[in-house]
């Protein structure tokens, strides 16, 4: 039973605010990146990240002097969980050496610095260290990994649809990923693996979203042949409008319960789900259709515009047969 009766709601009369609000986010995020950036988790930076605890309130700008004063400038320390658990994480970009224990001479380090500023005990809840030649190996392997899964969506979309179909489908899913990736330089996330893994969800479950509209699309053009295209765009849109809210509901409820209690360390996959299942709902419903209408244009389609048209034929002339029955019906 559908979650709603079929709507008749015009979306490509509003496909113009949409591209344009897409366009400014999208501007907007370049600009943002270009500028700031977006941090590099320990996995592609390479570093150490470790997690204290304090049995006492630490001021962070305490334990960001002491840092510092070690390390130089070009630390991260932040608190981590529930402030009431007085947990900051402090990530410094010194590794050591590449492999054995020596990694954890950073770590010694970091708490000597703690204790020789006066701070408050702390104990070591979790710690992390990736040296630079891993790190660049796990960016090198992250763009292969994403550059495969979006090559084989795209062919996928090409061959089993028509051009103008495979355009819209694809425009929506590069629009998807540069949004979150704008979102995330807003927010100055950190790209980390999981980051990359929530964004090749989004970019598949766009294409997943796109692909069932198409396919109604694609029922409704035999049976509607000589209606406009804009037409047979939004119908079809209306008829799975039921599908996609439900969907897309479950899966941004889900999102949601991982980023409020999931913890830190799944915040950024969490949030780049949120922002892609929203982005990628709105790019099927208004990109994606919206480049499939202005590419073969309002019109009826061409196919339907070139078939022979029905002309009425004559009855043929009645045979001596059919003479002979009518005479003997009318006597």
């Amino acid at each position: 039973m559908p979650l709603l009766k079929t709507p008749h709601i015009d979306f490509l009369r509003w496909k113009w605010p949409a591209l344009a609000l897409s366009w400014v986010v999208i501007l907007a995020g370049l600009a943002v990146i270009w500028t700031r950036g977006i941090p590099a988790g320990i996995e592609f930076a390479g570093g150490t990240a470790v997690v204290y605890k304090f049995e006492q309130d630490a001021p962070l700008d305490q334990v960001r002097a002491a840092v510092n004063n070690a390390f130089g400038g070009e630390n991260v320390v932040q608190t981590f969980g529930n402030p009431a658990d007085r947990q900051v994480m402090i990530r410094v970009p010194q590794v050591g050496a590449e492999a054995g224990t020596a990694l954890g001479e950073v770590v010694d380090k970091i708490t000597a610095a703690l204790q020789g500023a006066g701070l408050p005990q702390a104990s070591i809840e979790y710690r992390e260290a990736v040296g630079p030649a891993v790190g660049q190996e796990l960016r090198r392997q992250g763009i292969w990994a994403a550059g495969l899964a979006l090559t084989g969506i795209l062919l996928y979309i090409t061959f089993r649809y028509q051009f103008s179909f495979a355009l819209g489908a694809i425009i929506a899913t590069i629009h998807d990923l540069l949004v979150t990736l704008s979102f995330l330089a807003f927010f100055q996330y950190d790209m980390t693996l999981n980051v990359i893994a929530a964004l090749l969800t989004i970019a598949g479950y766009s294409s997943n979203d796109t692909i069932v509209i198409f396919d109604r699309v694609r029922e409704n053009l035999r049976g509607m042949r000589r209606d406009a295209l804009k037409d047979i765009l939004n119908l079809s849109v209306n008829q799975t409008l039921s599908r996609t809210i439900i969907t897309s509901g479950t899966a941004l409820f889900s999102a949601l319960a991982l980023f409020l209690f999931g913890g830190d360390v799944l915040r950024g996959f969490a949030f780049t789900l949120i922002v892609g299942l929203i982005t990628g709902t709105y790019s099927t419903v208004f990109i994606a259709i919206a480049v499939v209408s202005m590419w073969r244009g309002q019109g009826p389609l061409k196919a339907a515009a070139r078939a022979p048209a029905v002309t009425p034929t004559t009855p043929p002339p009645p045979t001596r047969k059919s003479k002979l029955t009518r005479k003997a019906r009318a006597s």
